[in-house]
């Protein structure tokens, strides 16, 4: 239904009672002989008004059929508008006055015909179109604004829309309480809230006062009549009554007194509130003091929160650390003890052997007991001996194995305390174990007695042989990888090594299935099956290159969260905790546990033990397969020294670990069981173990000097640094393709020319590659290379969307927590990373609170819009504002999230989070807005209805803002966010046809400023209420030149 319909019918709805007022009346006839007389004129005034309520059922029915879906309570509006049971003197005064006061009354048809006159005439016309009364040819005093005729003896019924009258006898003013429009000869009521008195005339302007229309000219004997108009506000203002003063009737009007205030078309006075002083004659209360009192309400309410939390979360660790203190401390005592008792045992059996050795006679069978008891290595030291805070129960008699003897323990701990003693008891017995098998002295028995120790835990073993593996760049037809051949085996430490652009990182990401942006050819087998790597993504580390961590969390906070999400649902919390500790003592963070990580703003650990704490990421979780991508980049000798012991100790639990390295220390790099070595092109020079690759160098004539580290002397060779003598005859170019002979491998076609030149005597033929296909690099044109980019780069985005939504089966034997628990998760990490960003909060706050009163300031709410300007900067300004601050939750640490996704946190747990931690913003940010700019400019409607709105309107633009974090860049969103909202607000505010519409009603800032339009004019007193209570349908379409 079009805008014109919809306005004549609200029209015709709003005013069809009025019509029949004083109509349709049996005792219309005698009306003129008793309407001067006093005792039956109060009778005569209530028969007539109690016969228009009488009409009340059936025009409400009317209207709520015609007019349901603008009018929410037809009753009530009726009663607003044209409820005059407590004062019916302007009705009792138009009796008196003139006898036929029915007979004046306009009928459906000339009431149709004036609001089809408001709704088609341009604001600046102020005559209605000819009509039968009204035209060239007959043109009574009636049809001047302000006067009426009578339709004399004709019997005219009210209700009668399809013919106008003959109304041309008795012309006369316009009674006070009703309106006569220029062009019509009828009256109409003026309804509550406006003020409708006789006309008066000003001798220097001509104009008829308090309206707006001039006498016309030639006519002597014609006054000033009655009203003439009623419309909105704009166009008849001083028809309603003036603000400062209330009308109780039509034709009454007092002045506000003190204490209260009276708006424009007000029927009574409205008390001040409490604390707000109002001077006589007020239009509106100054209520600044409560948004002061708001703003401190509101700044205590986060100081406390803040502080509080804070308090609690401080206090919570400095008591865990305690525990944590008195447990080591005590671990170790106990280590010391046993160490002594040992130690002495060893003393006791040395004596005893030289007592022995010196006294010939044969031993007693007592002595021989006592010295078998201190031979027998196996026993440990009595439990009893020791503090009792070590010992966790006695053990069941029916457990024998390890595991069971654990889970009986784990389980009885509920506190933290008993948890670190459990935890740093373990890692007291891990360390005699290290120094009992010392790999320098390890003998072959040892061996065994690791491999069968029951409290080794062996974890799922991952072995991954890749054969012929070539990467390719998309659109660039570059090879990064050729022909790489070769397993990397559980239980071992593979190094990848090789000069710049070998094609390292490339090698390690592809394994590992994160190759974005290239295809990949070739075989990749997990335990001898052709499965993906991740269905095992669960139990596969992958520390990257860069050191992606969150810097507004400590050390530990950070592997803690990796270890609680990522490590199975069913270990117990003190196993967890010992793996844990495990980490932080291996990687020597114990200094900086509870020291942020920092950020590049803020200042936070040093670079070394970052890196650290990026690999204890990976460490926490008990990986099977542990791919590191330069973790000794930065560190020094020392602490690069501690980081491979730590990986040593996860290979003995049978972890397949793989790493790029650069430039190790020959101490370093004797740690390695295997060593890949990369040529230029990403060809492989040698695939083995470390202590073999001097032995297969020599071969080829290429030796270590004397006093040079192996792989610094190979990588120098392979850079082309080195030369070797031509004696040899071995160039740099020649190494990969003797390595593909020397193992029997294809050799790729292009290479086969170079294979036969070295293999010129004869004695072994080539092995020709089948499946290596030879990529050429011819040119291409501009286009062609443009054309090419522009694919690869959707290419590589359509790579990084497949590879963090992937969905792939799980093959992995570990359960991690599930959605719920990683929600419960998320929620403690998010709520301490706001708690510590308060300070950017507050300055969100902050502005918030300047735009607010800056706004308030400049815009002041007026009845002609409905303070529609103000609400239009409010809608852009709090879009722009809280779009941006939104921007934050997801773009900042969109690396993070990359990362714990690809490892298998759960996305939607993460979502979820931050949803409601920010639903905390978004709750509050109304308030702080609100609480400059409501109580600046004072509109009519509650701060309520307002508060509703704007909280829809910040969580539109907050979803928005995660939208625009998501799917765009830091740079693009942050673009995006600002032109959004004021592009849909420009369209929103215009008058729109066809697609424009269709493109409007999508925009928010349509719907925000309805809302607010709405809120607003639901607060006003008749009339102005008719015209804003329907503002959906008729009054928003007006509003749009007001404020465009």
């Amino acid at each position: 239904m079009s805008f014109d319909k919809l306005k004549v019918f609200n029209f015709n709805s709003i005013f069809v009672l009025s019509i029949i007022i004083l109509g349709s009346l049996p005792w219309g006839r005698c009306q003129d002989n008793q309407a001067n007389n006093s005792a039956v004129l109060p009778l005569l005034t209530q028969l007539v008004y109690r016969s228009v309520s009488n009409l009340t059922t059936d025009l409400t029915h009317e209207i709520t059929n015609r007019s349901s879906f603008c009018i929410k309570d037809p009753s009530e509006d009726w009663n607003r508008a044209f409820n005059f049971s407590s004062n019916l003197d302007f009705l009792s005064a138009c009796i008196s006055k003139n006898g036929d006061a029915t007979k004046r009354i306009c009928t459906v048809m000339e009431m149709k015909f004036y609001f089809n006159y408001l709704h088609e005439a341009p604001p600046s016309s102020n005559y209605l179109k000819s009509n039968r009364n009204c035209n060239l040819t007959t043109w009574n005093p009636g049809c001047e604004p302000g006067w009426a005729c009578s339709v004399g003896n004709q019997q005219v019924d009210l209700r009668e829309a399809t013919n106008m009258p003959q109304r041309t006898d008795s012309c006369d003013t316009c009674c006070e309480g009703f309106f006569c429009p220029y062009g019509l000869t009828c009256m109409i009521p003026c309804p509550l809230g406006s003020y409708c008195p006789r006309a008066t005339l000003n001798a220097t302007t001509g104009i008829c006062e308090p309206y707006t229309y001039q006498l016309p000219p030639g006519q002597k004997n014609h006054k000033c009549g009655g009203a003439n108009m009623w419309a909105d506000v704009g166009r008849s203002r001083e028809m309603f009554c003036s603000a400062g003063s209330y009308c109780p009737s039509t034709i009454k009007k007092e002045p506000c007194g003190s204490g209260s205030y009276c708006r424009l078309g007000s029927t009574t006075a409205k008390p001040c509130y409490k604390l707000v002083s109002c001077d006589g004659s007020s239009s509106r209360q100054n209520i600044q003091t409560y948004g002061i009192l708001l703003i401190a309400a509101l700044t205590t309410m986060l100081l406390i929160i803040y502080n509080c939390s804070d308090q609690l979360l401080s206090i919570r660790a400095r008591r865990l650390a305690k525990s944590r203190e008195t447990a080591a401390r005590s671990a170790r005592e106990t280590a010391r003890a046993r160490q002594r008792w040992k130690s002495a045992k060893d003393a006791v059996k040395r004596r005893a052997l030289e007592l022995s050795g010196t006294f010939s006679r044969r031993r007693n069978p007592a002595d021989s007991e006592q010295l078998s008891i201190l031979n027998d290595g196996s026993r440990s030291v009595d439990d009893s001996s020791l503090p009792a805070i070590h010992r966790f129960g006695a053990v069941p008699q029916g457990h024998s194995s390890e595991k069971k003897k654990k889970e009986s323990v784990t389980k009885g701990m509920h506190t933290q305390t008993e948890i670190f003693n459990y935890a740093y008891a373990q890692l007291e017995k891990e360390k005699e174990r290290a120094l009992e098998n010392d790999d320098n002295n390890i003998t072959f028995s040892g061996v065994i007695a690791m491999a069968t120790n029951p409290e080794i835990k062996k974890r799922p073993l991952i072995e991954v042989s890749f054969k012929d593996l070539t990467l390719t760049l998309k659109g660039k037809n570059k090879h990064l990888l050729r022909c790489v051949t070769g397993t990397l085996k559980p239980g071992r430490i593979t190094a990848v090594m090789g000069p710049s652009g070998a094609g390292k990182t490339s090698f390690l990401s592809a394994l590992a299935g994160k190759a974005v942006g290239c295809s990949t050819t070739g075989l990749i087998l997990i335990n001898g099956k052709k499965e993906s790597i991740h269905s095992y993504k669960k139990i596969v580390g992958f520390v990257p290159q860069d050191d992606i961590v969150h810097g507004n969390l400590t050390v530990e906070e950070n592997l803690w969260f990796s270890a609680k999400c990522r490590l199975a649902a069913s270990m117990p919390k003190a196993e967890k905790v010992v793996v844990v500790e495990r980490v932080i003592e291996s990687l020597g963070l114990q200094s900086v546990r509870d020291s942020l990580v920092g950020t590049v703003e803020k200042r936070g650990i040093s670079g070394g033990q970052r890196k650290r704490v990026n690999v204890g990421l990976e460490m926490v979780m008990e990986p099977s397969l542990l791919i590191l991508d330069e973790p000794t980049s930065g560190l020094d000798s020392a602490s690069s020294l501690q980081l491979m012991k730590a990986l040593r100790h996860e290979a003995l639990e049978g972890v397949n670990i793989s790493m790029v390295v650069h430039q190790p220390s020959y101490t370093l790099f004797q740690m390695f069981n295997d060593l890949i070595l990369l040529a230029k092109g990403g060809f492989v020079v040698y695939h083995g173990p470390v202590k073999k690759v001097e032995e297969y160098f020599s071969g080829l004539g290429i030796n270590v000097p004397e006093r040079v580290n192996p792989p610094d002397h190979f990588i120098d060779i392979l850079e082309g640094i080195v030369t070797q003598s031509t004696s040899t005859g071995v160039t740099p170019k020649e190494l990969p393709i003797r390595w593909m002979i020397y193992n029997g491998y294809p050799v790729p076609p292009d290479m086969r020319e170079a294979a036969r030149a070295i293999l010129s005597n004869g004695r072994v033929d080539v092995a020709v590659g089948i499946n290596v296909i030879n990529i050429g690099t011819a040119e291409q044109s501009f286009a062609g290379e443009l054309w090419q980019d522009l694919r690869s780069n959707v290419e590589r985005h359509r790579d990084k969307l497949r590879l963090n939504f992937l969905k792939s089966k799980d093959l992995a034997s570990r359960r991690t927590p599930g959605v719920f628990v990683q929600y419960r998760y998320f929620l403690g990490r998010i709520g301490k990373q706001r708690l510590r960003d308060a300070k950017v909060q507050s300055v969100d706050f902050l502005i918030l609170l300047l735009a607010g009163a800056c706004l308030g300031a400049l815009s002041k709410a007026n009845d002609e819009s409905f303070g529609a300007q103000g609400y239009i900067h409010t809608i852009i300004a709090v879009s722009l504002l809280c779009q941006i601050a939104a921007l934050r939750s997801f773009s900042l640490d969109k690396l993070q999230h990359w990362r714990e996704s690809a490892s298998g946190m759960s996305t939607l747990a993460y979502f979820l989070a931050k949803d409601t931690i920010d639903h905390f913003n978004t709750v509050i940010k109304p308030v702080v807005y609100l609480s400059m700019f409501y109580f600046f400019t004072t509109p009519r409607s509650s701060f309520q209805d307002n508060y509703i709105v704007l909280l829809c309107l910040v969580y539109c633009v907050t979803g928005i803002g995660y939208s625009l974090a998501i799917f765009f860049e830091a740079g693009a969103a942050q673009l995006w966010s600002v032109l959004l909202p004021v592009i849909m607000t420009l369209v929103a505010t215009r008058r729109n046809s066809g697609i424009t519409k269709v493109i409007s009603d999508l925009c928010y800032p349509k719907w925000a400023l309805e809302a607010f339009v709405i809120a607003n004019a639901k607060k006003y007193d008749s009339p102005l209420y008719y015209f804003s209570a329907l503002s959906p349908c008729f009054y928003l379409p007006l509003l749009i030149p007001i404020f465009s």
